[in-house]
Order: C-alpha cells, then sequence, then structure tokens
C-alpha cells in the first residue's frame, strides 16, 4: 500500500506551524497599529479625520498591507519559534531517533511553505492592491501632499515614432514649459513643434499650445508655420504626469503589467514598476527558503534553547532586510536590473539554507 503524502504528525506539524504563523503575524501586527496610531494622532486630530475613515479607510487595510509585506519575515519567526520549542521538549530528537529522516521531516514545513507563498502571492498581487488605493488616498488627505504637484525634463514618446519634450510640468495647474513634439517617418524627422507652454482645458478635454512654431521637413524643403495658440488631441492626460507615491502598490499584478508595457513605449523609466512586480515575487518564494533556514537551525537542542535560537533568528531576519534595501537601491540606481537586484538576498539566502540543510541532514 501506498504512503500517504501526509501523516498524522505531519498534519501536527502542519497546525503548529500556521497556528504560531497566525499568531505571530496578529501580535506584531497590533504593536504596529498602537505605535502608528501614537505617531499620527496628531495628524488625525488636526485634520479632523473622522472615525469610520481612519478605522475603515486606513487600518483595515493597513493591517493586510503590513501582514503581507512582512509575510516571510513571519514566517521566518515562526518557524524558529515553534521547531525550537519541540527541540527543547526533545520532541525532534524522538521524531528523528524513530527512523525519520530530516528531509522527510521537512515536508510539513515545506507544505506549510507553500500555503502560505500561495496566499501571500495572491493577496500581494489581485487582493490588497484594491486595498492600498484607499489607504495611499487616506494618507494623501491627512498626512501629506502625496502628488509630485512639479516634474521637470520629461521625455515621453506618445505612439511609435511621435516623441514630446517638457522642460518641467505643473500638476496643479496642468501647464507644461518648453514643450517639444518631434515625428519621425522612416526613421527622418519629418515635423517638429516648438512651443512656449502647452495647457490642459479642462471644459473641452483637450490640449491647447500657446506661442507655437512648427516646422515641417519635406526632402529638401521646409516650412515654418507659427500661431498664437492652437486646440489639439495628443495621446496623453495630465493623470499621466499627476503620479502618487507609491502608486505601484495600487496595481494589481495586470494592471502592473500593463503599465510597465505603456511607460516603456513612451520612453519612461519604469524600475519602480518593475521593483514592484518582482518583489511580489521573490517575497513570496522567501517563504521557502527562510523555512527551510529557520527548520535547519532550531531542530538542533542547543544550551541557551529557545532564545538563542530567536536571537540567530533575528539576527538573520535583520540581515535580510538588509540586503534586500541594498539590492533595491541598486535596481533604482540602473546599476543591476530590477528582476536581478530584487532576487540577490534571496540567493545568498538560499545558498545558506542548503549549507544548514545539508548540515542538519548529517546531524
Amino acid at each position: 500500500m501506498k504512503e500517504p503524502f501526509l501523516k498524522t504528525l505531519d498534519f501536527y506539524f502542519i497546525k503548529k506551524f500556521l497556528g504560531t504563523f497566525l499568531y505571530s503575524i496578529a501580535l506584531i501586527v497590533s504593536i504596529a497599529i498602537v505605535f502608528d496610531i501614537s505617531e499620527n494622532l496628531d495628524e488625525f486630530l488636526s485634520k479632523d479625520a473622522s472615525f469610520h475613515d481612519i478605522f475603515v479607510d486606513y487600518y483595515l487595510n493597513f493591517i493586510p498591507y503590513f501582514a503581507n509585506l512582512f509575510s516571510s519575515l513571519f514566517t521566518f519567526i515562526s518557524v524558529i519559534y515553534f521547531t525550537s520549542k519541540l527541540a527543547a521538549d526533545s520532541e525532534i530528537i524522538a521524531i528523528l531517533s524513530s527512523g525519520v529522516s530530516f528531509p522527510r521531516l521537512m515536508r510539513p514545513y515545506m507544505v506549510s511553505a507553500l500555503m502560505i507563498a500561495l496566499f501571500t502571492y495572491t493577496m500581494g498581487n489581485f487582493i490588497i492592491p484594491p486595498a492600498n488605493q484607499k489607504r495611499i488616498e487616506f494618507k494623501n488627505k491627512y498626512f501629506r501632499n502625496g502628488v509630485n504637484n512639479y516634474q521637470q525634463n520629461i521625455h515621453n514618446q506618445l505612439v511609435p515614432g511621435t516623441y514630446i519634450y517638457m522642460k518641467s510640468y505643473n500638476t496643479s495647474n496642468d501647464v507644461g514649459y518648453q514643450f517639444t513634439m518631434e515625428k519621425f517617418e522612416n526613421g527622418k524627422l519629418s515635423s517638429k513643434l516648438e512651443s512656449k507652454y502647452i495647457k490642459w482645458d479642462r471644459e473641452k478635454k483637450n490640449w491647447v499650445i500657446h506661442d507655437y512654431v512648427i516646422r515641417k521637413i519635406e526632402g529638401q524643403k521646409e516650412t515654418l508655420t507659427s500661431g498664437a495658440e492652437i486646440d489639439t488631441t495628443l495621446n496623453m492626460k495630465p493623470e499621466d504626469y499627476r503620479m502618487f507615491k507609491n502608486i505601484m502598490e495600487t496595481m494589481t499584478l495586470p494592471k502592473l503589467n500593463s503599465e510597465i508595457k505603456e511607460l516603456k513605449m513612451k520612453g519612461v523609466s519604469t524600475i519602480e514598476f518593475e521593483i514592484e512586480k518582482y518583489r511580489r515575487l521573490a517575497d513570496s518564494f522567501a517563504s521557502f527558503i527562510l523555512t527551510l533556514i529557520g527548520a535547519s537551525l532550531a531542530s538542533k537542542k542547543i544550551k541557551g534553547g529557545i532564545g538563542m535560537h530567536l536571537g540567530f533568528g533575528l539576527l538573520i531576519s535583520f540581515s535580510y532586510i538588509l540586503f534586500m534595501q541594498i539590492s533595491t537601491v541598486f535596481a533604482s540606481s540602473g546599476s543591476v536590473s530590477p528582476a536581478i537586484a530584487v532576487w540577490i538576498p534571496n540567493i545568498i539566502f538560499g545558498v545558506l539554507a542548503i549549507y544548514l540543510y545539508r548540515g542538519a541532514c548529517r546531524r
């Protein structure tokens, strides 16, 4: 008879793992909420934020965002805690002495890590982004002005072969200064428009180009046309330049992919959007790596018990966060591609996980 994939003992470990995981999330999120309230209480009172807005729009969306953001670290701490407790009570020793190999012992750990990874990936890509929209709107309304009102040196491709440049753009009145639009046909410049400023007409829903000069090129012939103002329709909207801080956190995975594709077509940097896209997958996969590290470390009964294991766990946790921040800086500077940069911590700690796992198998 074929052995079942999971036995009663496996379900015991899964229950311990997931129970500790949920308990640690509830504990740490509660502490985070207390600190957040104490830090932002003056803002709530000074801006007359209603209880409904604070509780429903902010904290009910803050909780899943915070929990999902650090889910891999909660996973690691949970593994360290309940495994070291089992090791201290000699349960791990008894299981291994009964003939169960360490790789077999890791089966319920990996199943639990898979459940957490799938849950956090689904939440992070499809459920939490719409909730983040309300949370970020609340922060922009009550905490600070989350819109960048003034942008400089804007280069965009509106459609293939048509490029625009603005020296600066003011989102408060939707005016772009020192506007230039160039059109290319077969790789050659066919027309160039230069204007002192371009303004969005909020009633007509179109752009008005002021003090313009149009230069048309047809072979060796050039024609100049100038005027005070002209109405036109362009493949751009004021919203394209009214970007909220952390707006990529409000996008589901399909929307994020669409935004990256559109921005690349326009010639706009997509580094922050790509970092967000690859980070979601990397964070979910980190559950496997950190679970392997935690179980390999905490399964050995040592002097100092749970306290020593938790100390090692916190050290590795902070190291992981440090590597994540450093790799993100590399990606933002353009020295490393976002996909590689975001996965650097997983690669480094993956090597550490394999080393510790092999050591645990030899015990």
